[in-house]
Parts: C-alpha cells; sequence; structure tokens
C-alpha cells in the first residue's frame, strides 16, 4: 500500500538556470561538434580550452569548466559518450539539435529517457547504492500520467506536493505505486487540510529542495509543463500529443537494466559506464515525435488551444513557420514606406538551389530603396528569449552549399533572419552582409562536410572480390 511517508531523495546531475540551459545549450554543442571525434586523452584539453570562450573571465578554471564538460554537456544532456575503442563522439542527440535547433525537443528527449537508477553519477556509491534500494521508476513519465489524471478530476497539483507524493517519495521510486493512488492520498490530504513538505534535519531548503526543481525545471524546459505564480504544476495542452507519448510508458520498467551489471566488479561497473553512456547518447524511440511548434510554446493557461492559434499569423500558408513570420514582418514593412513596392517580397522557400527564403527590397531612404534584398530564414525554438546585452552569448545555425555562394555573391544585399520563438513571442535578429561579417571574424565559418570528387586519375589499385563457386 503505497505510503507517502517513506521519504527518499533521489537526486540527478544538478545543472543550471532555465536561461542558462537555453543559452549554454547551442555551446555545448557547438564545442562537441568542433572536437569530436577525439581520443578519451585529448578531450577533456580540448573540450575546456574550447569552451573558455563562453564564460566570463572568473569562471575560468579547471574545476567549472569540468563541471561543464562532465556533469552537465555529458552525463546530464548526453551530448558525446566515450566509446570502448578509446574515442570520444558526439551523440546522436547533438547531431539532431544541431540540424533542428529545436532546443525543447532536445530537452523532451532527455526527460523521457531519464530514469532511475542511470549511469549519471558515481558507479560505485550513488548508483549502487540506489539498485541497493531497489529503486526503479520512469519519474517524468510518472509525473505527466499523474499530472493527466488530476487535471481530469478536476484536482491542482503543487511543485511541493509534486516533491512530497512523487519526486521524493519511496514508493513510487521503487515502482511500487500508481498515478491513480497518490492522486487519491493527495486528494485525502487537501480534503483534510494537510499540506506536506520535505525536511531533512539540519538541512537548508535549498538541499532538500533542490533535486525537486531541477527535475520539473526540465520538463518545463522541454515544453511539456508550466509552473504558475503559485506554484501549480499544468500540462501545456499543445503538447498532447508529446505528452501522451510519455504517459504511455508509465508502467513500463526503465529502458536501461541497472540490474543486469554486478556493480561490485571493477571491471563489470567500467563495461555499465560505457554501455550506459552509449544508451543514453541514443535519442530515444519518439524523438521524431516531439518537434515544438511555435504554437505550442505560446500555451497560455487562460486561452483555449484554439484562441491560442487565432492570436498567431497562419504558421501553414507557406510552410516554415519562421518564414511565414518574415514574409509577413516583410510585407508590412516594405507596403508602409511605399505600398507598390509590397508586391516585390516574395516567399520563395519552397524553390529549391537558389540560396534564400525570401526575395524583398531595400525599402528605406535613399537611392538604393528598390534594390532587391535576399533574406535566408533560420528559425529556432528554445523556452526563453536570448539576451543581446549578454556578451557571452553565442548561437549557431547550418547553411547550405547554395547558400554560402548567395552570401558571398550578393553581399550587403544578403541577410540572415535569425527567428526565435520562445514562450513570449517570436523575436528575429537580423544579420546583414554575412560575407563582410565573415570577413571581419564577426561571424565564425566552420565547414561540416565535404564533398570528394575522383576519377580513373585518381584510383591507385583494384582489388576484384569474386564470389567462390560452391
Amino acid at each position: 500500500m503505497y505510503d507517502p511517508s517513506k521519504q527518499y531523495r533521489c537526486t540527478i546531475i544538478r545543472g543550471k538556470s532555465q536561461k542558462e540551459m537555453d543559452d549554454l545549450l547551442p555551446a555545448y554543442a557547438k564545442v562537441i561538434d568542433e572536437i569530436c571525434p577525439c581520443s578519451h586523452q585529448d578531450f577533456e584539453t580540448l573540450f575546456n580550452e574550447a569552451f573558455k570562450r563562453y564564460l566570463p573571465e572568473s569562471e575560468r578554471i579547471k574545476k567549472t569548466l569540468d563541471n561543464h564538460r562532465t556533469e552537465i554537456s555529458g552525463k546530464l544532456f548526453g551530448m558525446y559518450y566515450f566509446a570502448e575503442d578509446g574515442m570520444v563522439y558526439e551523440s546522436e542527440r547533438t547531431q539532431k539539435y544541431l540540424e533542428d535547433n529545436d532546443q525543447p525537443a532536445f530537452f523532451k528527449d532527455i526527460c523521457f529517457k531519464m530514469q532511475f537508477p542511470n549511469g549519471m553519477q558515481k558507479v560505485s556509491t550513488t548508483v549502487a547504492k540506489r539498485v541497493e534500494d531497489e529503486i526503479s521508476v520512469r519519474p517524468n513519465a510518472f509525473v505527466l500520467k499523474l499530472l493527466q489524471i488530476a487535471q481530469t478530476a478536476g484536482v491542482t497539483i503543487t511543485k511541493k506536493a509534486l516533491g512530497y507524493y512523487v519526486l521524493n517519495s519511496l514508493d513510487v521510486l521503487q515502482g511500487h505505486a500508481n498515478p491513480y493512488e497518490v492522486l487519491e492520498a493527495i486528494v485525502k490530504d487537501q480534503k483534510d487540510g494537510i499540506e506536506h513538505d520535505i525536511s531533512v534535519p539540519g538541512k537548508a531548503s535549498s538541499y532538500t529542495h533542490q533535486h525537486i526543481n531541477e527535475q520539473i525545471n526540465y520538463l518545463e524546459l522541454a515544453n511539456l509543463i508550466r509552473v504558475t505564480e503559485d506554484k501549480r504544476v499544468i500540462l501545456n495542452p499543445n503538447e498532447s500529443e508529446a505528452i501522451s507519448l510519455f504517459t504511455s510508458v508509465y508502467k513500463d520498467k526503465p529502458e536501461f537494466d541497472v540490474y543486469e551489471y554486478d556493480l561490485g566488479n571493477a571491471e563489470i561497473r567500467k563495461e555499465f559506464q560505457f554501455k550506459w553512456d552509449a544508451y543514453y547518447a541514443r535519442l530515444s524511440q519518439y524523438a521524431q515525435n516531439f518537434k515544438t511548434s511555435s504554437v505550442a510554446l505560446l500555451f497560455e493557461e487562460k486561452k483555449s488551444i484554439e484562441e491560442t492559434k487565432k492570436s498567431r499569423v497562419n504558421l501553414t500558408e507557406f510552410g516554415d513557420e519562421g518564414e511565414t513570420l518574415v514574409y509577413n514582418y516583410e510585407k508590412s514593412r516594405v507596403a508602409a514606406y511605399n505600398t507598390r513596392l509590397a508586391n516585390k517580397v516574395l516567399s520563395l522557400g519552397k524553390t529549391r538551389g537558389i540560396g534564400y527564403d525570401i526575395q524583398s527590397v531595400i525599402a528605406e531612404p535613399g537611392d538604393e530603396a528598390e534594390f532587391v534584398k535576399y533574406i535566408e530564414v533560420k528559425s529556432t525554438k528554445r523556452l526563453t528569449s536570448p539576451d543581446l546585452s549578454d556578451p557571452l552569448w553565442v548561437d549557431s545555425l547550418n547553411i547550405t552549399r547554395n547558400e554560402w555562394i548567395a552570401a558571398q555573391q550578393h553581399k550587403e544585399y544578403y541577410a540572415i533572419y535569425r527567428v526565435f520563438f520562445t514562450r513570449e513571442g517570436a523575436t528575429v535578429f537580423v544579420i546583414n552582409n554575412v560575407a563582410e561579417k565573415i570577413k571581419d571574424g564577426r561571424i565564425q565559418v566552420t565547414p561540416m562536410t565535404y564533398r570528394v570528387d575522383f576519377s580513373n586519375s585518381s584510383v591507385d589499385k583494384e582489388i576484384p572480390i569474386r564470389n567462390e563457386e560452391s
């Protein structure tokens, strides 16, 4: 029988604030993509040296850099893994993020694969202790299922309640409770006017609640929940498909079976760590279903899904959300300057090979008012808005060969419009004259792939392989 009074502190790797996580993710991805694959021996030096530029001077110390490398980008985010061949490789999760720039989708995948026990902490102590204590749960699937049935029943769940009844509950963490009996206990205590809190004698509130805050924090970064000002936790109805995928596995055992390994054996602990790292670095089975729409980011508790959609421009008329937003902006901007020129704004995103998405006009006072302006739109999604006043903020995007050529060819008439969809709405950063900024070092370009063309004169040897006749 479920007994919420049996409490158990089950931590995850300590991260940063939501804003810091959103800001640091592109930096982690950029550094890991630059240096991997590399050897085990070189990885620490290469990462720490490359990551220094994203930290203030006071934080460029080995301990802080090691934490970003091992604890956050490695253990918590699964952005790379150590392989048994002595090399370090970037993960599938990092590769997908660099392709789609969907930060909530990145965090959805992390939340889906999160489990207890796991290989995130010291195996010989923390992980072994959780195995000894028979911990076995997918906490985020359980939390979302509880919120789902609570919503149906019209029951309010607070952040404090999630901590006490779920994330710090031994019965839940051992897989001995289900969301329905947890909700029943919450309702009973609410009726009796009982409010429980997590407390550890001699420990400050930051110690007792930190692990709860962090786990809820990542569900919010995944855009699956919102925590209101009065600390209620509510589901994001615009993410119902993703939430359903989570709740479909709430009864399942953790996907990675820690209990298969004898953690008292040093060699097996080493094998376990390699296997865990490789497992966690792989995308979950539902990763391709975790795409985030801008409408989902704009969830407001008091607005229905339909009201939210109506408050936005039609995001499907011209395909990509970012392109549509920029197209509408350019039409309005040019029309405000000269109505006659508005029909010169063209949406060309579906025209392959030209190297830009929108053809507009300068539409500013002067001799070049009717000159053509070429715009490439690059969209990204994140929970919080970037802060341009932060001198260490960085972002990365991919451009194709045709976009690169167009930037070089059209120079001052070519711009990248970087669109950030966040829960506050959309923000567009305009980067004019990309070619000039590359030349003067304000933009760094890293070749991602190389095409190798060869002819018969390049071939040194031909080795015919014949099928053996029986």
